[in-house]
């Protein structure tokens, strides 16, 4: 108020996350402001049950949109089969990739992204379900040698190498290597955003986070545990 700021009210939403899930539907406002489970924010979805599920969920249903938008174009014989798989590449592809290096991607996420990867192609070339074509053989026709789900997992790497490579003081570099007080709660514990560099890299954290001073050795690094996993080709 000494700056002469108000709150917009009718703009404004609240939303609360509760380790003990006491957030209640029939809470629907606070101070007049309005409560949600979720909200986008830079394009972004964010829940308050603090995972990406919902989002990759909202970023496939606009990927399947946009295909849907340019079937005029997948339908025209007079386009070629590598115009529209760069068309798929640059144009529909970049939306369901946008913000996910900050994604945790788990077994049954991966499957998902793959099945999308594959309805895309499939819409594309015109081929149904019930002409028994196998996927492998629709991605040697059209030589995709890096999937969908390898190119997130990519860009979630990239990203950890280049908050790592940060000052120490970055806000962004506390969070990811930083250490929260407390313990957590009974269960088994859900998979954190780290945990995947983790796994996929084969060490603990901040082995993981000195590989990262050097732009060119943790390319390799990326390159290595891909090819390893058989996500990209030897």
């Amino acid at each position: 108020m000494e700056f002469g700021l108000k709150i917009n009210r009718s703009k404004t939403k609240m939303m609360i996350v509760d380790r003990a899930n006491n957030n209640l539907p029939d809470v629907t406002q606070i101070a007049n402001c309005d409560v949600v489970q979720s909200y986008i924010y830079l394009g972004a979805l964010i829940s308050n049950q603090g995972n990406c599920i919902e989002d990759i969920k909202r970023r496939m249903a606009l990927t399947r949109a946009a295909m849907d938008k340019l079937k005029k174009i997948w339908k025209n014989r007079k386009v070629t089969k590598a115009t529209k798989t760069r068309l798929v590449k640059t144009l529909v592809f970049p939306i369901f990739l946008y913000a996910a290096e900050t994604w945790t991607l788990r077994q049954t996420e991966t499957k998902k992204i793959d099945a999308l990867e594959m309805w895309c192609w499939r819409k594309m070339l015109g081929v149904s379900w019930t002409e028994f074509r196998t996927n492998a053989s629709i991605l040697k026709e059209l030589g995709v040698k890096e999937r969908l789900s390898t190119l997130v997992r990519s860009r979630i790497f990239k990203y950890f190498g280049h908050i790592c490579r940060r000052e120490s003081d970055s806000i962004e570099r506390l969070v990811v290597q930083g250490k929260v007080n407390g313990t957590r709660p009974r269960g088994r514990s859900p998979m954190r955003w780290t945990d995947q560099i983790k796994v996929a890299i084969g060490g603990p954290l901040n082995e993981c986070a000195r590989m990262t001073a050097s732009r060119q050795k943790w390319r390799e690094v990326v390159r290595r545990t891909l090819t390893a996993s058989g996500e990209l080709p030897s």
